[in-house]
């Protein structure tokens, strides 16, 4: 106990000379003279002070550390927010994309159709939307060129568009399947009948992968 009281105004005596000379007037080396001679007196509470004064200075190293941690997460969050709403930008542009097209393929004199939905002679291409059993829609077809369906084996297959073109066909469809139509998929018709895709369209389709029909 001796060797710690000791040790410990010499710290303090050693931490109060250089201060007097470094900074401190008259006045206040007298003053912190006096609390070293106090101090002197009573070990344990300078020792007491010393310790509370590394507890504080770890616990300001650690509060550093966690600023730094949450500085950190809250500038991921703020890329990540910025990545979303690009993301989300990009699928309004590509809905308003899509309505248009929409609208085109029903005011385009190539889509291939007569009234009431009929399909006229050639090669078309329609996107399927779905197959529905016990749901019977064709009261909506009349008057309505891009919008039809056929019944087979109990299931009304629908279909949206009319088109020459594959390719403006297969657009269409990853439009829907960006709108959330994941089932949307190419369907042909020759001369009015639904076909196999490979039949119309053998070459593009081997040389593009899988059949849409697939």
């Amino acid at each position: 106990m001796k060797k710690l009281t000791a040790l410990l105004t010499l710290v303090l005596a050693v931490v109060l000379v250089t201060r007097s000379h470094a900074q401190l007037s008259k006045d206040e080396a007298k003053e912190w003279k006096n609390k070293a001679k106090e101090y002197k007196k009573n070990p344990a509470e300078l020792k007491q002070l010393v310790e509370d004064k590394q507890n504080a200075e770890a616990e300001v190293s650690t509060l550093k550390t966690e600023k730094t941690s949450l500085e950190s997460r809250l500038s991921d969050q703020n890329a990540k927010v910025s990545e979303l709403q690009d993301d989300l930008s990009k699928l309004r542009s590509d809905l308003a994309s899509a309505r248009a097209e929409l609208n085109a393929a029903k005011a385009s004199p190539s889509s291939a159709s007569s009234a009431g939905g009929k399909m006229v002679d050639g090669v078309v291409f329609k996107v399927q939307v779905g197959a529905f059993r016990n749901k019977d829609l064709s009261k909506y077809f009349d008057n309505n060129e891009n919008f039809s369906g056929e019944n087979e084996d109990g299931m009304q297959k629908i279909t949206l568009g009319q088109f020459r073109d594959y390719w403006e066909a297969d657009t269409f469809k990853k439009y829907l399947r960006e709108m959330g139509v994941k089932d949307a998929w190419i369907v042909p018709y020759k001369d009015g009948t639904r076909v196999d895709i490979k039949d119309v369209l053998e070459g593009v389709i081997a040389s593009d992968g899988p059949s849409d029909s697939e």
